[in-house]
């Protein structure tokens, strides 16, 4: 069996368990003979990876939980997975039973309102039913989109709404869909693999984290300003940076009677101004920081509790005609799942995360050089070297499929 979740963050129906067993069921029941085909589409617009590399060498990445970093210290954004995975089948009629569509993104755009939704994967998934035909099903399997956002998830600009991104993702489906040609195929094979994986003590980080903190604590320093009075500063040095304090023959005045009482005040606004903004930086990394070390202060407890330095997840391998499909219970980023695709021997090979399971984000061992930066290597339990390991057993099953 094979549970892949989409992980929209969407509040489930209450008896979804009776809903997944009775569809199930009715699948059973209606099994019938199909021509299947492979293909691959291609989107890049509609998300954008989450991770920012900082000039200082240290990652952050995009949350609600906390802001983001100035403009001016970004420096490089990390990679996306462009490609739309494809499995169609077809009735011997040539009417379109199901698609599957494989795809690496995090579907929590929302929609306006806060309104409870499938996101983007399941406004997709609905578009592909709707044009695929009378009784056709579209299922959604989640790909390595641990570190990957939907485009503009924190603009403020505009309500934010994941319909033009479902729509985007559904189109360029159907476009790759269309191009398939469907042929009989009776190869069909299943591997299931128990991989034991490291899991990481963060003791050490933790009070490294906590030394930082009191650090950053100690850097608060008391301004003359509050957030009223320095606001009102912001716009006027902004709008008039040369005679923020006056009119411009004021300052020229008092420069012809050689008076400089603008110009000092400016120079104390500016300081006092300075003061203010650094503080306001300084809590926002202390927020980036808290909620970071609140994740690994929580896996470090359920590690000691445990009792145990490893974990047990599950691997899938999937062979349907030309379809591969590896999956994996956690969070994958999506440099995993690149790799991945690169090293198979079956072209294309496609690779799924939260599957059977979930073990919380699987970031790849240089991100976990950033332990605390970001959400992705906080909040993890495994050990750097989880990924070797992980990348050497799924090349294995994929090449006995």
């Amino acid at each position: 069996m094979l549970a892949n979740a989409s992980h929209c963050h969407g509040v489930i129906c209450d008896d979804v368990l009776e809903k997944t067993i009775e569809a199930v069921r009715q699948a059973h029941a209606r099994l019938e003979p199909v021509r299947l085909g492979v293909g691959t589409g291609h989107e890049n617009e509609i998300m954008e990876n989450r991770r920012l590399i900082l000039k200082s060498g240290r990652t952050v990445d995009v949350r609600h939980a906390y802001s983001l970093p100035a403009n001016e210290e970004v420096a490089e954004v990390g990679p996306v997975d462009p490609e739309i995975g494809l499995l169609r089948l077809d009735r011997l009629d040539g009417s379109t039973l199901a698609v599957i569509f494989n795809f690496a993104c995090h579907p929590i755009q929302g929609v306006p309102g806060g309104r409870n939704t499938a996101d983007l994967s399941g406004i997709a998934g609905t578009i592909i039913e709707e044009n695929l035909g009378p009784d056709a099903i579209a299922l959604f399997v989640q790909g390595c989109g641990g570190d990957i956002n939907p485009v503009n998830y924190k603009n403020v600009d505009h309500p934010r709404s994941a319909v033009p991104l479902g729509q985007s993702l559904a189109l360029n489906s159907l476009r790759a869909l269309r191009k398939i040609e469907c042929r009989p195929d009776k190869r069909l094979a299943v591997l299931h693999q128990t991989l034991t994986l490291p899991r990481a003590d963060r003791t050490q980080r933790i009070l490294e984290l906590e030394t930082e903190q009191e650090r950053l604590v100690s850097t608060f320093r008391g301004t003359s300003l509050n957030l009223e009075t320095f606001m009102q500063l912001m716009v006027k040095y902004n709008l008039a940076g040369d005679f923020p304090s006056g009119f411009s023959h004021r300052y020229l005045r008092e420069d012809a009677i050689a008076k400089d009482d603008l110009r000092q005040l400016d120079i104390e606004n500016l300081r006092n101004m300075k003061a203010y903004l650094e503080n306001i930086h300084t809590m926002e990394a202390l927020t980036r920081l808290r909620t970071n070390l609140n994740l690994l202060r929580r896996h470090q407890m359920e590690l000691e509790e445990s009792g145990k330095r490893t974990i047990d997840v599950e691997m899938v391998g999937l062979r349907v005609g030309d379809f591969v499909l590896l999956t994996f219970p956690g969070e994958l980023t999506v440099q995993i799942g690149l790799n991945l695709k690169t090293q198979s021997p079956h072209k294309p090979t496609f690779v799924a995360g939260y599957t059977n399971g979930y073990i919380y984000y699987a970031p790849t061992a240089e991100q976990l050089k950033n332990v605390g930066g970001a959400q992705e290597d906080s909040d993890c339990i495994l050990a750097p070297d989880w990924q070797l390991q992980f990348e050497r057993a799924a090349l294995d099953l994929l090449k006995r499929l």
